[in-house]
Order: C-alpha cells, then structure tokens, then sequence
C-alpha cells in the first residue's frame, strides 16, 4: 500500500492532538498499511507539511 506523504488531511486523520501517530488497533488499519502511514507521517513531519508536536 502506497500512502502520499503530500495528502495532509489524510495523514492528519491518524495522528491524535498530541502528535502521536494513532495505534494500529485504533486506526483500523493492517500492519502494512500502518507502516506506510508512519513512514508517510514521519516524511511529511521533515518536509515540514505537518508539525512534529501536538497543538
């Protein structure tokens, strides 16, 4: 599964308010999806698209 790093309204829905990327049995998703999602999370946080903190 390929996750866009540059689709921010996604990637917003599956991290809480603190910043915390949200938990596989939270999300819904399978183990390869969630990898995808944390990788997509964390590029789009050095890209500077989303923050690294909570708000």
């Amino acid at each position: 599964m390929y996750v866009d790093y540059k689709d921010v309204e996604l990637l917003t829905k599956l991290v809480n308010r603190h910043g915390k990327i949200v938990g596989r049995r939270k999300s819904g998703c399978s183990a390869v999806s969630q990898h995808a999602v944390t990788a997509a999370v964390k590029r789009a946080r050095f890209m500077a698209l989303m923050p690294f903190v909570g708000e």
